[in-house]
């Protein structure tokens, strides 16, 4: 798996359906960041293969988020396994039993395998939200609901808000790989975003890897974005 980072590490989320422009993000990055995601959107416009390319340049997190039944859940992460993902996503809300399958799918490429991450609540999310879907408490509470019921189970770690980090720190420790969408350096546009904070609020707070999209992809010069969010982060 990835090794952590010292502090809190960028991933710059390449979300586009073009392939070169994921590929030029790629090339003016990668010195900035220590990893880059690959969502839906790009996956399936282009296939495995673009995956691959882009996972050339720099480790990928391949941020799918496979929801299904067990089985065909651990069939994707095999399927998967092939382009060398750093990190993969599946939907904690699938419940234990599809939990233990992906991590046992991915146990099979070895020390190098991706490590598995249980996206809770997305950060576009608020509590009216949840409620429409029959989810009531907010998203803290279920947040931590999905936490311990899918650590227990066996991933990795957890995607998600900067609001519920210090929550799930103090809950389960240093050990769950805290993977956070939803950072907006002071000044930037929220956009559909509605629980965020700024990349040194989340990395104080205990995030491992800050999710960052759109105020590194759409900045004039998104190198230097990166790279001043970079210098922002470091001890």
């Amino acid at each position: 798996m990835i090794p952590r980072p010292n502090r809190a590490g960028i991933i710059a989320a390449l979300d586009t359906g073009s392939p070169q422009r994921a590929e030029a993000w790629a090339e003016a990055l990668s010195p900035h960041v220590g990893c880059l995601k690959l969502g839906l959107e790009y996956f399936v416009a282009n296939g495995p293969a673009a995956v691959a390319r882009i996972a050339a340049r720099a480790p990928v997190f391949l941020d799918l988020k496979f929801h299904d039944i067990p089985n065909t859940v651990a069939g994707a992460v095999r399927s998967a396994l092939a382009l060398r993902p750093a990190m993969l996503t599946i939907h904690a809300a699938g419940g234990p039993a599809m939990v233990e399958a992906a991590r046992r799918a991915a146990e099979e490429a070895g020390p190098d395998r991706p490590a598995i991450l249980a996206v809770t609540v997305l950060t576009s999310t608020d509590a009216a939200t949840l409620a429409t879907t029959g989810v009531s408490g907010g998203p803290a509470q279920q947040v931590l609901r999905l936490a311990r019921l899918t650590l227990e189970s066996g991933a990795d770690g957890l995607v998600l808000s900067p609001r519920e980090v210090p929550m799930i720190r103090a809950a389960h420790g240093a050990a769950p790989l805290l993977v956070v969408p939803g950072i907006r350096p002071r000044g930037s546009d929220p956009g559909d975003q509605s629980r965020i904070a700024t990349p040194e609020e989340t990395a104080d707070a205990g995030a491992d890897w800050l999710v960052i999209g759109r105020p590194i992809t759409a900045a004039p010069d998104p190198a230097a974005a990166a790279a001043a969010i970079a210098r922002s982060l470091r001890p």
